[in-house]
């Protein structure tokens, strides 16, 4: 049943912006408003979800153009709404057209036209999709790899929320034993080894944390990792840019100072999006251009997931190693959490081989020699393992939630020890956990939440 039946009817062009073979102009709302732009624009009452060719009519019953109309009724829909779908060709002028004819004829009925996500936003709030499905399907759109793609079509056919439905059904079940116990004192039952507490608390925290650890995966193939190149003048930062992405994004000279700026380019290492950016080399400089530049560079660090630090294989051991100021910046600036490698470039032209080890990579920009290691140390670097099967498209949100859910979960833990069994902490505890994994789904929401979400979709979505 709609949960807002009495939400004006929307309409909006449902195709990117641009020319193409095929434009869509949808339309969702009441029977009436739905109905009255069938009659109007194609002339005819339609069959609901039959595609029906003819033209596609103006005010004066002249084609505006030529297409495919269908009719999708009441709750068999996306949003749950009637709606009907324009499907002509893709040219912006003709999709305008069609779109201000709708406004025209749905005039009478309050039709507007949609924002951001509001179908989408509609289709949550009639129940044909959860919050996680709806935030899928923004992601499916926005995937920039096919692991991100793959990962966000999960999520949109439920695994994600099948997963969280699961836990907040273990955690409702033992909350209910709980409160059982308590609202029922005079059976002094010994609760927590009569329904096994505590084996019901192991296992919804080892499954929790799989969930998180799943979610995490996902959340770094629809977020990538920001990967920041950093060290002195003419160490290889940008050769080693160049080589990472297969192409010449950055200029590379002899000279110190080619780079002013940073320089961001996208690469994939299996299916792991990351940006890789190139920064000014760290140098005491006069020159006010670099010294911005400089300035960037920092400011790049201090976002940084990973900072790679550069260094020249051909100076000295000191030279090399002795930057102790250089350092100590670098250490200051890069986020907590946020590791740093050490990377030894132009191991090419060293006399002999040198051994990795955790902390420093001998590398060659220039031949490749080193960098399928390094693709290897940054996925793991970043927690990444091989795209499993059941990897679900994530968000920081999401990720949040779980942690939070888990913290409850272990507080649970303290008050079921205590002594004297604090079993009403002990509930309240559970309560604050479903809680947490209900915002996942949309089962409890703020609408200010849902304000912030949907208003990151596309029109027409």
């Amino acid at each position: 049943m709609p949960n807002h039946p009495t939400s004006p009817p929307i309409v909006a062009i449902a195709t990117a912006t641009g020319r193409g073979g095929v434009g869509v102009v949808r339309a969702s709302g009441s029977f009436a408003a739905i109905d009255a732009l069938a009659q109007a624009i194609c002339g005819r009452t339609l069959t609901p979800r039959h595609a029906h060719y003819g033209a596609f009519l103006d005010e004066h019953h002249q084609p505006i153009d030529h297409g495919l109309a269908l009719y999708f009724n009441a709750p068999h829909s996306y949003t749950g709404e009637h709606v009907l779908e324009l499907q002509g060709h893709g040219g912006p002028v003709v999709m305008q057209l069609l779109l201000r004819r709708c406004l025209s004829v749905g005039a009478a009925h309050g039709m507007r036209l949609a924002a951001a996500g509001e179908f989408t936003e509609r289709a949550f709030l009639n129940d044909k999709i959860d919050l996680a499905q709806a935030e899928a399907i923004a992601d499916l759109i926005e995937a920039s790899t096919e692991a991100a793609a793959k990962s966000a079509v999960r999520s949109l056919s439920g695994e994600f929320s099948s997963r969280i439905h699961t836990l907040v059904d273990k955690v409702v079940h033992l909350r209910m034993l709980v409160e059982a116990t308590l609202d029922f004192p005079e059976e002094e039952i010994d609760f927590l080894q009569k329904a096994d507490a505590f084996g019901q608390l192991d296992r919804i925290q080892a499954e929790l944390a799989g969930v998180l650890s799943t979610a995490k995966q996902g959340a770094l193939l629809r977020d990538g990792v920001n990967v920041v190149l950093v060290g002195q003048p003419n160490v290889g930062k940008s050769s080693l840019l160049n080589a990472l992405s297969g192409q010449d994004v950055a200029i590379v000279t002899p000279i110190a100072g080619t780079t002013r700026d940073t320089v961001t380019q996208s690469v994939q290492i299996d299916g792991v999006p990351l940006n890789i950016i190139d920064t000014a080399g760290l140098r005491d400089t006069d020159d006010v251009v670099e010294k911005i530049g400089i300035e960037r560079t920092w400011a790049a660090v201090e976002k940084a997931d990973v900072v790679l630090h550069l260094i020249d294989a051909t100076q000295a051991e000191q030279e090399r190693l002795g930057d102790t100021s250089l350092l100590k910046a670098l250490d200051e600036k890069i986020p907590s959490g946020a590791p740093r490698l050490t990377l030894i470039n132009k191991s090419d032209l060293l006399e002999q081989s040198a051994v990795n080890d955790d902390s420093r990579m001998y590398i060659s920009a220039k031949t490749g020699e080193g960098l399928d290691p390094l693709r290897a140390r940054l996925l793991f670097i970043v927690g990444f393992e091989k795209t499993a099967s059941d990897v679900f498209i994530a968000r920081e949100r999401h990720l949040t939630a779980l942690r939070h859910a888990d913290e409850h979960i272990q507080t649970a833990y303290a008050h079921a020890l205590t002594q004297d069994q604090k079993l009403d902490l002990f509930a309240e505890e559970l309560r604050l956990a479903q809680e947490q994994l209900n915002q996942i789904t949309g089962a409890f929401t703020s609408d200010d939440l849902l304000g912030v979400i949907f208003s990151s979709f596309c029109i027409g979505k």
